[in-house]
């Protein structure tokens, strides 16, 4: 995936309401794109049918 800059992250953490300074968020912006590109490999190795089922229905009634 495509790398975030610093306006995109600066636009992200106000989005988040945290109020960061420039130096703050050139210092975080490397560490940020490397969980993103972490987490895009992550996502590539898992394959949906070994993913759990998400479902949950609360309405359904137990059988008797």
């Amino acid at each position: 995936g495509e790398k975030l800059t610093l306006v995109e992250l600066r636009a992200m953490a106000e989005r988040a309401g945290l109020s960061l300074g420039d130096d703050e968020l050139a210092r975080l912006l490397p560490g940020v794109n490397r969980a993103r590109g972490q987490a895009a490999e992550l996502r590539q190795l898992i394959e949906r049918s070994a993913e759990p089922a998400g479902a949950f229905n609360a309405s359904r009634r137990p059988q008797s």
